[in-house]
């Protein structure tokens, strides 16, 4: 690896830095010693020139003493020793008879240290960088190892051309103002990365699984292409990793090399690897140390079998299946010691797995460092091990896990050192803060709204308490939302999640096909929301919700069916929710395995209007199709949902609380354009879609990445929808056409994950469809909100 160009520029400058004189005249360079003449012992030692060191203090520091001998080595080794403390600028030692004169000029005290011109570094960053602080004594040295500090930190935001000089502003008392005056500089960017010695796999393939890319005009959005030793390091954990899953065993970097172009303006990024063969596993044995755990009981845990290619990321899953086997029998220190054995000649391997009890240690102590703003109890509540707990690495890798889950930190290192006995560690939580406020504008086109535009500020960390307020507005064509919420995800310093919303929305109800029954429907109100975690994959939420529904702005009779102008008005509803969650994907903002189930029951008639009981039942089921494309991106996303509502105490379920199909959850269809139907009556336009009392629903989603840079965000999806939609109460002078049929409707589409928000486009056809049913085969959705 090539040094930072930061440290080479600190080296270069350091000499002249010493030996030249200083801002307003100050001399930087060391003071030659008079010759002093042997012979005779030193009576008296007179310091002069001090004004804010004691004397006592600087005659403790030279080597030569009140008795000793005039001895012109020991004299010079004082000077040494009195210039090596930092603390004078210059020091002159001479012979005064018996006594010895020490003359010295103090080194300034810094009174306050500024940044000017600095942009792509932060005062915040560099303060914490530098070890020039306000009372501190100032010294050229410490300047210049500060300017290399801030020029290191430019290196890693890619700006090698930076510039940073240290000023020096002279004040009273010997007193100074120390003043880095800085150049940011262009970014410097990644023109080119190649690979040299890969027989087996293209220059793309692997310019794909490194996350440094070549610079490009639609990654300006991005840092990715800015040149980052750190992230070069990253990229070879990411080669090892990509060789390793794919049976090359024997993979080495040669070299990970940075020059720059002749220009300076960009870097040529060049790694040199070995390959080596791709391996077969010869044989996979798994040895038990453990009582109670038989090798045929844990050989099992592992999905690695003989006559298979090697894969990494397969022999970790199998080593931590057996580390988790162990833990849950009770097996805290247990230990999987992994043995990989390679025949060249044969290409294949021998994989051993020797699972041991390992030696009992156990948590002294856990100390939190770097938390500026987060309280110490929000990070601790997040750990999975306490003080006095026995050390458990899968229990320390998910409570790092747990705090990236948080979103407050750009960084979270747990690491360990040693206790006050053999049998005890301490556990070092170290995290940086970043900003968790969120300013968000956009806008967009929705298939249901309109064009929009979206707005939102939101604060996750409030005062570093972990409470997450928001206020959120959607403005559109055909609607409006305004919502202010609060969250406390742990209420009351306890596993409890409460919070509450106030909201307003309205919607103009409309159809596609262009009849002209539309009306507008509001609801203002408010909810309050707690919830308990029962553990890390199940748990339970309760909401008590009031609110003023209105319909509203219906045309006249002859254009609007019956059912509308029946529930022309204003309503109240008091309702209870309960939602059981269990949650078993791999990630929750981008699953790609794993089963998700949330059970719903709505209860209303605590009060209000409405009286019924509504059920929602909703699953999502995610198989990963790696193994069979060879890349992470392919996906399969089985769900379905399912729906009840249930009329009480005589009460007749009006359109605000029936359930509605198509749009999103059947696409091929527009917005409510599926389910019973009033027909027209003749010579108007009186009919229309008004929802159901039982729906289901069902889909089979495809994801895939498509033939452009993964740095665009975008990827292809196709699908296939089914559901029906039925049991609307039939009126009296309406037609009703109420069917249980169901529909079905296929497609594809594309995601685009911008800076803005998720924008989905698909194009689906209606495969099932029946009289009645509106059509819609081009949608667009507009963030995760549609």
């Amino acid at each position: 690896m090539l040094k930072p160009r930061s440290v080479l520029l600190a080296s270069v400058c350091l000499l002249p830095a010493l030996i030249a004189p200083g801002p307003h005249g100050v001399a930087y360079a060391q003071q030659a010693p008079a010759a002093i003449p042997a012979g005779g012992v030193v009576q008296a030692i007179n310091v002069s020139g001090n004004h804010r060191i004691d004397s006592s203090t600087i005659t403790a520091y030279m080597v030569v003493q009140v008795g000793d001998p005039f001895d012109p080595q020991r004299i010079n080794d004082s000077l040494k020793t009195l210039y090596a403390t930092g603390l004078f600028k210059t020091v002159n030692i001479t012979r005064n008879g018996n006594t010895l004169d020490v003359n010295v000029v103090e080194n300034p005290t810094v009174d306050q240290v500024l940044f000017s011109g600095n942009k792509a570094v932060t005062e915040k960053d560099a303060q914490a960088a530098i070890s020039l602080k306000p009372r501190s004594v100032f010294t050229p040295q410490a300047a210049e190892a500060d300017r290399g500090a801030i020029l290191a930190l430019y290196a890693k935001k890619g700006h090698y051309n930076a510039t940073v000089t240290p000023k020096i502003i002279e004040l009273p008392d010997n007193r100074v103002n120390v003043v880095f005056n800085c150049t940011d500089g262009g970014a410097t960017s990644i023109s080119r990365i190649s690979f040299i010695g890969n027989d087996h796999f293209s220059q793309g393939t692997l310019r794909d699984v490194v996350s440094s890319r070549e610079s490009a005009w639609w990654r300006f959005l991005s840092s990715a292409d800015q040149y980052n030793s750190d992230r070069v390091q990253y990229d070879e954990y990411l080669l090892h990793k990509f060789y390793l899953h794919k049976g090359y065993a024997d993979f080495q970097i040669l070299s990970a090399n940075a020059n720059l172009s002749p220009d300076g303006k960009s870097f040529y990024l060049t790694y040199d690897v070995s390959e080596g063969p791709r391996y077969k596993v010869a044989s996979v044995t798994v040895t038990s140390g453990i009582n109670n755990l038989t090798d045929k009981e844990l050989r099992g845990l592992v999905p690695i079998s003989a006559g298979d290619w090697f894969d990494g990321d397969a022999l970790q899953e199998g080593i931590d299946a057996l580390n988790k086997r162990a833990l849950d029998l009770g097996y805290a220190f247990a230990q999987v010691n992994p043995d990989v054995e390679t025949d060249p000649k044969s290409k294949t391997l021998t994989i051993k797995l020797n699972v041991v009890n390992g030696p009992r240690v156990y948590i002294q102590r856990i100390d939190i460092t770097g938390n500026t703003r987060t309280e110490d109890k929000v990070i601790r509540r997040e750990l999975t091990v306490a003080e006095g707990d026995a050390y458990n690495q899968s229990k320390i890798d998910a409570s790092t896990q747990h705090l990236k889950n948080l979103g407050f930190f750009k960084d979270e290192n747990i690491t360990t050192s040693a206790g006050s006995t053999p049998q005890q560690v301490v556990l070092n939580t170290h995290v940086t803060e970043q900003a968790t406020g969120q300013f968000s504008l956009g806008g967009g086109y929705s298939s249901s709204l309109g064009a929009l535009l979206n707005t939102g500020l939101s604060q996750n960390n409030f005062l570093g308490t972990g409470i997450n307020a928001s206020i959120n507005a959607l403005l559109a064509q055909r609607g409006t939302q305004i919502n202010i919420g609060v969250t406390d995800p742990y209420f009351l310093d306890r596993n409890l999640i409460a919070g509450f919303d106030i909201f307003r929305t309205v919607t103009n109800s409309y159809t596609s096909s262009g009849q002209s029954y539309s009306y507008s429907e509001s609801n203002i109100g408010a909810d309050l929301r707690a919830g308990y975690r029962f553990n890390d994959h199940v748990r339970q939420s309760f909401t008590y919700t009031i609110s003023q529904r209105d319909i509203y702005n219906i045309p006249a009779a002859s254009s609007t069916n019956i059912y509308i102008l029946n529930e022309k008005g204003v309503s109240t509803l008091s309702q209870v929710s309960q939602t059981l969650s269990f949650d078993y994907v791999d990630d929750d903002q981008n699953p790609t395995s794993g089963l998700l189930l949330n059970l719903t029951t709505d209860f209303a008639g605590a009060g209000g209007d409405a009286k019924y009981i509504r059920l929602s039942p909703d699953v999502s089921y995610y198989i990963p199709l790696e193994h069979v494309f060879g890349s992470k991106a392919w996906v399969m996303k089985l769900s379905a949902t399912g729906g009840d509502l249930i009329d009480v105490a005589g009460y007749h379920d009006k359109i605000e609380d029936r359930f509605f199909l198509g749009g999103d959850n059947l696409r091929g269809f527009a917005d409510g354009g599926v389910g019973p139907y009033v027909v027209p009556q003749a010579g108007s336009n009186s009919g229309g879609q008004i929802g159901g009392r039982y729906l289901w629903t069902t889909s089979a989603e495809m994801h895939f990445p498509l033939p452009v840079s993964p740095d665009l965000g975008i990827s292809g999806f196709a699908f296939v929808d089914a559901g029906s939609l039925w049991g609307a109460r039939p009126l009296n002078g309406s037609a009703l056409i109420d069917s249980t049929a169901p529909r079905v409707g296929a497609g594809v589409g594309v995601s685009w994950n911008t800076p803005f928000g998720l924008i989905n486009l698909s194009l689906a056809q209606p495969v099932v469809k029946h009289r009645g049913d509106q059509v819609q085969q081009f949608r667009v959705s507009f963030g995760t909100q549609f």
